[in-house]
């Protein structure tokens, strides 16, 4: 069947060329800031697994309280506006940490009140700019058009820890975050000046909001396919809150691994997302897209699994061996299998419920990680982070079976 207008245009079309370079910059950004905080939570401010927990629980506690609202809110108004904005919010918010530390305010409480900030304007920006791919890109490019993101996300990955250890190291983590900063105001200029038509809703009479996230809502968990993609990633998330929540202070009070050391560690997750993501569209048309998800969730339980090993080898270089490879492999998981899901629920999903769809499913994520990780992070300074480590790669492997045993294992991306 012939393809239409849109589907002739050149790959990549020119809008999605400059909003792919905003969100490359503003990744590297997004990983710099998160080494620099889980830095000056363990070494500034001297906090353990415990802290490092809230950090996280901080950095998604948005998405549970008003995350099902945003999205209703950004499908009713044009998406490029809300992005450049949230951008500039993100700016300002962060370079509020460095100023809280040269004044001696700067504490535990003080950082997560910034975080949570940030957070809720990195909300609004992931509602508008994941919703904003398909008015940019063919629907026969949408798997393309992610993994291409996907790459320069674990580039950022790559990049952002390794100059955020460096950074830190040289100049401490609050200064560092001024780097992040920097980024945001480069992609708010880069979509600013990003040019594209854009439908625009009738807002709704007072009232309309309750059924507009209803219908989100429905929409994600009452369609097979969605649903139980929505399902057993819930469950994926419980294993990456208990990651996310133990990993810094294993590496820099544990292990006793400098922030450089940090930075390189975590750029393992970067790298093997590279490959991943690289690798995502030839694994999905020998395994298919559900195939392709299933087994990146079982890698992601091997690193997992790799890096309890890592803790348990105690010292030298088999240590920093088997963590980077670890991240090397949960890296790949994550780069191969998010095009995947994310071309699975556009395609699947009409304009109007895009930003909807995508932040019912973030919001329920994160809601996940603002439960698990403080808890992860307890239980890993009571009992030990082996143990933690191996339930998190046993919640991996859950999740991948799950999604093998259910329709969405015979998923398909083509587009009539």
């Amino acid at each position: 069947m012939a393809g239409g207008p849109a589907d002739r245009e050149q790959w990549p079309p020119p809008g999605f060329r400059r909003f792919w370079l905003g969100e490359a910059v503003s990744g590297v950004g997004t990983w710099v800031s998160l080494l620099a905080l889980q830095t000056i939570v363990v070494v500034t401010l001297g906090g353990g697994a415990t802290e490092t927990g809230w950090l996280s629980a901080a950095r998604w506690l948005p998405y549970l309280v008003i995350g099902l609202v945003v999205g209703a809110l950004v499908d009713r108004v044009p998406r490029r506006p809300v992005m450049v904005g949230t951008d500039l919010v993100r700016a300002g918010l962060l370079v509020t940490i460095p100023l809280a530390w040269w004044t001696g305010v700067l504490s535990l409480p003080v950082l997560l009140a910034i975080v949570v900030g940030v957070a809720t304007a990195t909300l609004v920006n992931d509602a508008a700019s994941q919703s904003f791919v398909p008015r940019l890109v063919p629907r026969r490019h949408l798997q393309r058009a992610h993994s291409r993101m996907d790459g320069t996300d674990a580039v950022a990955q790559t990049a952002g820890p390794a100059l955020g250890g460096l950074l830190v190291r040289l100049l401490g983590g609050p200064v560092t975050v001024l780097v992040a900063a920097v980024t945001y105001l480069v992609s708010a200029v880069a979509v600013l000046t990003l040019r594209t038509d854009e439908p625009v809703r009738t807002v709704r009479a007072r009232g309309a909001l309750r059924g507009e996230v209803a219908a989100g809502l429905r929409w994600v968990y009452r369609r097979g396919g969605l649903r139980d993609l929505a399902g057993w990633t819930h469950l994926w998330f419980v294993g990456q809150a208990v990651v996310g929540a133990v990993l810094a202070p294993v590496v820099l009070r544990d292990l006793a691994l400098s922030p450089l050391w940090f930075g390189l560690v975590t750029a393992g997750v970067g790298a093997g997302g590279l490959v991943g993501a690289l690798s995502s569209s030839a694994v999905g048309r020998r395994i298919g897209p559900g195939g392709a998800v299933v087994a990146s969730h079982l890698l992601n339980a091997t690193g997992t699994a790799l890096a309890a090993v890592a803790v348990l080898a105690g010292e030298g270089w088999p240590v920093v061996v088997l963590l980077v490879l670890g991240q090397v492999c949960h890296g790949f998981g994550l780069g191969c299998s998010n095009s995947h899901e994310m071309a699975y629920r556009q395609l699947l999903t009409p304009d109007h419920l895009q930003a909807r769809t995508n932040t019912t499913m973030r919001s329920l994520n994160r809601a996940v990680v603002v439960v698990v990780a403080p808890l992860a992070g307890w239980a890993a300074d009571a009992v030990g982070v082996v143990p933690v480590l191996l339930v998190a790669a046993g919640v991996f492997v859950a999740s991948g079976v799950g999604l093998a045993a259910s329709p969405f294992r015979r998923a398909r991306l083509e587009v009539d």
